[in-house]
């Protein structure tokens, strides 16, 4: 929930931010790929891996060089994101349904499929705001929900018999 108000407040910075761990993620995991295709280098498939793991580190490297640009890539893959991870929260909901806390894992569910829609309906234009704001708003629900299904957050809590 912290992390979601810092990126509410802070929009551009949370965008970069993310744009950068995820370029970084993408170095390590090529780098990775590399060394274990080198040192499998007689197994099948040899020049698959080190293709597959030179690919990563480029566009590691790319979005590192170029976090605007890869602000904008990562605006669509966060769509994606939230729409697919919107949908299983709204299944999830509706199997925990009436369950205590379900209505505040509907409502993260379907904040995150209009969060979907809006990167989309908004993109390239809007996305270093888009994705700053949308991921901060879908931080604080999911912190939100998470709260919701805590042990000991019933309604004992609510009626002052902590």
């Amino acid at each position: 929930m912290v992390l979601g108000v810092l990126a509410v407040l802070m929009p551009a910075v949370a965008a970069l931010a993310t744009a950068l761990v995820f370029a970084w993620i993408l170095i390590i995991a090529g780098a990775c790929e590399i060394a274990n295709a080198i040192q499998t280098r007689r197994a099948k498939g040899f020049g698959w891996k080190l293709v597959a793991g030179l690919l990563t580190l480029i566009l590691g490297i790319a979005i590192a060089a170029g976090p605007l640009a890869g602000v904008a890539t990562l605006a669509l893959l966060v769509g994606g994101f939230l729409l697919v991870s919107g949908v299983t929260r709204a299944m999830l909901a509706w199997r925990l349904r009436p369950g205590r806390g379900w209505g505040w894992v509907m409502f993260n569910g379907v904040l995150s499929i209009l969060l979907a829609i809006l990167i989309i309906v908004g993109w390239p234009g809007s996305s270093l705001a888009i994705i700053g704001l949308l991921t901060g708003f879908s931080l604080l629900s999911a912190g939100f929900w998470r709260l919701a299904l805590a042990p000991g957050a019933g309604p004992e809590l609510s009626a002052g018999r902590a």
